[in-house]
């Protein structure tokens, strides 16, 4: 079939398929989203959109344990939302790129619309 002769119900079921068969794709965004599925996850997601931080940092910010904030981040960086660099002693922590940014900022800004409805 030619693509001018394609219907829309042809282009919508062509694309869902495509989308559907991507197993690797679509497990590694219901890998994503399951991790982000955390408020603890989240606050961090969102301190470290402020600024790049050390564990420390996170410590004070969140008053949690450093062990509680290590795990949730080596959770996040498992998922490759957030990377590290390490200056001396210290591990330092940001979002791995804008795509993270941009999915926190979207997902937040629908809960901030639900929210005042």
């Amino acid at each position: 079939m030619l693509e001018h002769d394609k219907t829309d119900k042809d282009r919508l079921e062509e694309k869902f398929l495509a989308f559907a068969e991507d197993d690797r794709t679509m497990d590694r965004l219901s890998r994503i989203f399951k991790v982000l599925g955390d408020p603890t996850r989240l606050k961090i997601i969102y301190a470290l959109s402020l600024s790049t931080l050390n564990v420390s940092q996170l410590v004070d910010l969140l008053g949690m344990s450093q062990s509680s904030i290590s795990h949730q981040l080596s959770l996040l960086k498992a998922e490759n939302l957030v990377k590290n660099r390490k200056e001396g002693r210290k591990v330092y922590y940001s979002l791995d790129d804008d795509h993270v940014l941009s999915l926190f900022d979207e997902g937040y800004e629908h809960a901030k619309h639900l929210q005042n409805r």
